[in-house]
């Protein structure tokens, strides 16, 4: 594939890189194995901080340019001090951000040209379920909705609600994933 796709970029999208992961990960399905990590740090009250720094990717550890840190926190509603998104907000940015990559990238590799892409998230949360208050309401989000707008060639838009399904978080919330959590003195 990589041969094919020679030096183009689509959408802003490296096509000779993106194609040559491709053909390594189709000659060693062992490279496509990854491990993404974050640490956490409360801060006090309901403010905590998460940092990124590597993640594990073609058989060796990834280090990332810089270190990056992401804030949480809750608004005054839910005692919390406003001083950044609330993790299902981040949850929402999250999805958004990884269909619209996804979306992009497929796309791309398609020879889908896209001018220009936006969306917008909105999701259902019943905080009696969160606070305790009912054992039969859901703690989390019970619907999600996503609406894209996109400017490309009217006769994509079928191709690209498709390719927005290849979305690794759109997967991980639709299937749901195993979570073990671990509680231990410091």
């Amino acid at each position: 594939m990589a041969a094919e796709l020679k030096f183009e970029k689509v959408n802003g999208i490296d096509l000779h890189t993106l194609g040559g992961t491709i053909d390594a990960i189709r000659k060693d399905p062992e490279l496509g194995k990854c491990r993404f990590r974050a640490r956490n740090q409360w801060k006090g009250d309901t403010l905590n901080r998460s940092e990124v720094t590597d993640f594990y990717g073609a058989k060796s550890v990834q280090k990332h340019k810089q270190a990056f840190e992401m804030h949480a926190d809750e608004p005054p509603i839910l005692a919390g001090g406003d001083r950044a998104p609330n993790p299902v907000e981040h949850l929402l940015h999250a999805l958004a951000s990884c269909v619209t990559t996804s979306l992009v990238a497929h796309a791309a590799v398609k020879g889908i040209q896209i001018k220009e892409l936006e969306s917008e998230l909105e999701g259902e949360i019943d905080l009696n379920g969160f606070l305790g208050l009912d054992p039969d309401v859901p703690k989390g989000y019970t619907d999600i909705r996503m609406k894209f707008k996109v400017k490309t060639d009217h006769e994509n838009l079928k191709m690209l609600e498709r390719l927005a399904r290849f979305s690794p978080v759109y997967n991980t919330l639709i299937h749901g994933a195993r979570v073990d959590i671990a509680i231990e003195p410091k």
